[in-house]
């Protein structure tokens, strides 16, 4: 694999939960204790089952993100206990998907001052593009500080490869100026490569069962092992 990038890259897109900060463990603590409180109603492997189920039913209409998982949470509640579910119960369900809605957002190491020293170069044009509910990544963004090193924020209901058109349109670049950075093969990576563009993979140690895909090698795809790696091809 060609372990380099072309210099004509002009725009840097940088996924956001889980590329810049930790996401989907919040998630997972969250889900162990919703399937202690759901105890009486099935088995864990069971709860879990049916929850994704019903995520996945929902994603057409909810999308992604944190207040769409809390429905989910909810709705999974009242069919597995037939509607029979103390209302203390869910309020307690509710109140722990909430949670999730003040995610400190604290970046990775290395994260800000890869970004700085990426900002500072004045040679690419920023981007935090991210799929989920507007308000929460916006809030996580912010949060997070790292706002400010970012010349255009971008939240999707969804990184298909025609969201990736329609980026690269909204910043006219073509596809083979644009380079993305998460730890989605499937959301990240895949659909730019197949546009031609380019992507570097940087695996986190936890995954979204819904973002898992069959990885590839390709002549387009560099895979990092933490987020200031990149610079060694920037």
């Amino acid at each position: 694999m060609n372990q380099s990038l072309p210099k004509l890259i002009r725009v840097i897109a940088f996924d956001a939960d889980d590329t810049l900060w930790d996401n989907q463990v919040l998630y997972d603590e969250v889900e162990r204790h919703y399937c202690r409180l759901m105890a009486p109603y099935g088995k864990e492997d069971e709860i879990r089952r049916q929850l994704f189920e019903v995520e996945s039913a929902n994603m057409p209409t909810m999308g992604y993100g944190t207040k769409a998982f809390i429905l989910s949470l909810l709705q999974n509640a009242l069919e597995m206990s037939n509607d029979t579910i103390p209302a203390a119960v869910l309020h307690e369900i509710h109140a722990l998907g909430t949670k999730l809605l003040h995610n400190p957002a604290t970046p990775f190491p290395g994260v800000r001052e890869t970004l700085s020293k990426l900002r500072k170069s004045e040679r690419y044009q920023l981007v935090c593009f991210t799929k989920g509910e507007l308000l929460d990544q916006e809030n996580k963004c912010m949060r997070s500080g790292l706002r400010p090193f970012f010349h255009h924020l971008e939240i999707t209901s969804d990184k298909s490869e025609q969201d990736y058109i329609n980026l690269c349109n909204k910043l006219d670049v073509n596809p083979t100026e644009f380079l993305m950075v998460g730890n989605s093969f499937k959301s990240d990576i895949h659909p730019i490569v197949k546009l031609g563009g380019f992507g570097i993979h940087i695996p986190y140690k936890r995954m979204w069962q819904y973002e898992h895909i069959e990885e590839y090698e390709h002549p387009h795809v560099l895979h990092a092992q933490q987020f200031s790696d990149i610079l060694q091809w920037l």
